[in-house]
């Protein structure tokens, strides 16, 4: 199993840096940030400055979207990094929540994410692309790759995942809706005449390690609160009862009274006082370090190839450390 770190972009850039730079040394290979350009410092300048500074570590947004950047924007700059570094970048990409919705935007359609996801991997790695209704190449791309990681919830965006993804990206650690959702995946990609393995599956979550549940609860709570944002938009769109979802996502929502993006992503955030101890608890990694090692080696047995550790809380530090001291030597590969 892989691992991955996940940050956001919050000033000054060198402290990320300098995290991702821990990371690596404690055995991490991806480096993924959160990518809202009004919330947080733009991601892409600091991924220069983190390849710089790593020798292998992987780098991308955890998530970016098609409507913030025009496409080729996007394809542009993941080649240029990596013509720079040497392919060591990765393109998660999702609808867009509140980097579109932060800019009074709405979320972009399935269908442009997935024309998006084709035409962004074929520029990036040299190919001709047409982007509103242009072909266009990079003529100075050479052997660039790009792998493309969508993020999903709901079934049409699992289906499009195992469509056209080279990896997919679920944002929650309970072992009953990752199960649920890598088959939803799995079964898109057979259907499409693709290799369901080929298919990479990265679970991110929060991590705190340590044996006080109480504070550890509240400093992750607020990831509840961003999953609940997510699954507030499939229950208006497929219903509460549907049985397209699972009510294991749905039910904990019901007494959700909106969102403000301005604590996203943050321990503390007054949003997420709806959010139960056993959804923190299903959704988050939580206590010693020998509680994440079972946990982990119930989604590796499900299929996950990559962990990633959302390392937003009083902790940072000292999670990777732990992490790379006992953690990821039990599972790394």
């Amino acid at each position: 199993m892989d691992f991955g770190l996940v940050l956001q972009t919050d000033p000054p850039g060198s402290a990320v840096v300098g995290l991702m730079r821990r990371a690596e040394r404690n055995g991490f290979r991806y480096g993924w940030t959160f990518d809202s350009a009004v919330l947080w410092q733009e991601p892409f300048v600091i991924y220069s400055r983190i390849l710089e500074h790593t020798s292998k570590l992987i780098v991308g947004p955890m998530v970016t979207n098609p409507g913030t950047r025009t496409w080729e924007v996007t394809a542009s700059t993941f080649a240029t990094l990596n013509d720079m570094y040497g392919n060591r970048t990765v393109c998660g990409i999702g609808r867009g929540d509140s980097a579109m919705r932060v800019a009074g935007r709405k979320p972009n359609t399935l269908v442009r994410l997935g024309e998006a996801i084709g035409v962004i991997r074929d520029l990036a790695e040299g190919r001709e692309a047409v982007v509103d209704g242009q072909p266009l190449r990079l003529p100075w791309v050479r052997d660039g790759r790009l792998p493309v990681w969508m993020a999903a919830y709901g079934p049409k965006a699992l289906a499009l995942a195992g469509q056209k993804a080279d990896g997919f990206i679920l944002q929650l650690a309970d072992p009953f809706l990752t199960e649920w959702m890598i088959k939803a995946v799995r079964k898109a990609a057979e259907e499409a005449g693709r290799d369901p393995a080929a298919v990479t599956i990265c679970v991110a979550a929060p991590a705190y390690v340590g044996d006080d549940l109480a504070h550890a609860r509240d400093q992750c709570r607020w990831f509840g609160g961003m999953v609940g944002n997510h699954v507030a938009d499939l229950v208006s769109r497929y219903g509460e009862h549907s049985g397209l979802v699972p009510e294991a996502l749905t039910a904990y929502i019901k007494a959700r009274q909106g969102y403000d993006y301005s604590h996203h992503g943050r321990a503390g955030n007054p949003s997420t006082d709806f959010v139960p101890d056993e959804i923190v608890d299903r959704f988050c990694l939580l206590g010693p370090p020998s509680a994440h090692i079972a946990r982990l080696e119930a989604l590796r047995d499900l299929g996950v190839d990559q962990f990633a550790v959302y390392d937003m809380h009083d902790a940072k530090e000292a999670t990777i450390d732990a992490y790379g001291a006992e953690i990821i030597p039990a599972l790394g590969r």
